[in-house]
């Protein structure tokens, strides 16, 4: 009983980073119909941008307090990952948005590629674990269970509540705010949207601000959980949060965060349990989403795609 809560602990952990990327591409998505492939690398360059702002910009007194190193850290993290989301809409995806689709798809990876050689070239030792520091109260919560004891640190907690809270302000504010209704409005139709006094340009920028804020956020917590990052980061975990958004549907907030956890648990605890060991753990990720995809084409929560005359 206590494996398989610690199990359940460690997937709801994983599943929280996910999801934080995981919002992100399903933003982009869901207005611009754009497979943002570069996104997992932002998430990288993010926790870059964190280490850098901690060693670089902020007094040794800052880096013994951890409030205000992880503010610092935050900061620096978000802006990075701001900074480059709204780079790569202006030059690398808004010429192509009249093209055919494979064009921006191609060109993202491209992007990919080029953010990760950056980091490496900037970053001596960066294709191997680069320290992060742990930038946040680290006392673990012990609970006692039937058959032991189950351990979440402070951070997977912080990661747990920060991508849960995320997700409820990110759907709160799509729905109510005004500029939410303009991403629903461009996303739905961007000519109408425009008639009506919508600039989609403007909204869309906003969406990749919006992603890239997400990405910086997930990319401090998951340097100050796991205290160690690589340039290898971005794509395995983009990756994952590709996959979750998928599963719950791409243009789902609510999917997003229900996809992460998904596949954050079915890692940790398949792992445990599933034939094959951690070896196959990915196997019974991807074994799943194609049974979803199978069965329900537009994953979990996702709406079935309209069909324009």
């Amino acid at each position: 009983m206590a494996t398989l809560l610690q199990q359940l602990i460690s997937g709801l952990v994983l599943g929280g980073q996910i999801a934080l990327i995981a919002l992100g591409y399903t933003m982009v998505y869901g207005i611009i119909q754009l497979i943002n492939f570069a996104h997992g690398e932002v998430f990288m360059v993010s926790v870059f941008g964190a280490l850098a702002t901690y060693n670089w910009f902020i007094p040794e007194s800052w880096q013994q307090t951890w409030p205000l190193a992880l503010l610092a850290m935050l900061v620096g993290a978000v802006v990075v990952a701001v900074v480059l989301a709204v780079l790569m809409e202006r030059f690398a995806y808004r010429p192509l948005r009249n093209a055919p689709r494979l064009a921006p798809l191609i060109t993202a990876l491209g992007v990919s590629v080029m953010l990760k050689e950056i980091v490496r070239l900037s970053f001596p030792g960066a294709t191997a674990a680069v320290h992060v520091p742990r930038a946040f109260w680290d006392e673990p919560i012990t609970f006692k269970v039937p058959g032991g004891t189950v351990v979440i640190g402070s951070t997977g907690l912080l990661v747990i509540v920060v991508a849960i809270v995320g997700a409820v302000l990110l759907q709160v504010y799509i729905s109510r705010s005004r500029m939410g209704r303009a991403m629903r409005a461009t996303a739905q139709d961007p000519d109408t949207a425009r008639l009506m006094g919508v600039d989609p340009n403007r909204t869309i920028v906003l969406t990749f601000v919006i992603g890239g804020a997400l990405a910086g956020v997930a990319g401090v917590l998951y340097g100050v959980h796991l205290n160690n990052v690589d340039t290898d980061a971005g794509f395995l975990t983009g990756i994952f949060a590709f996959t979750a958004a998928v599963l719950g549907g791409v243009g789902s907030i609510k999917g997003a965060v229900i996809g992460g956890f998904i596949i954050g648990v079915i890692k940790t605890v398949g792992g445990q349990y599933l034939p094959g060991g951690t070896a196959y753990d990915l196997v019974w990720i991807f074994v799943l989403l194609i049974l979803v995809l199978v069965f329900r084409p537009q994953g979990l929560f996702g709406e079935p795609e309209r069909v324009r005359a």
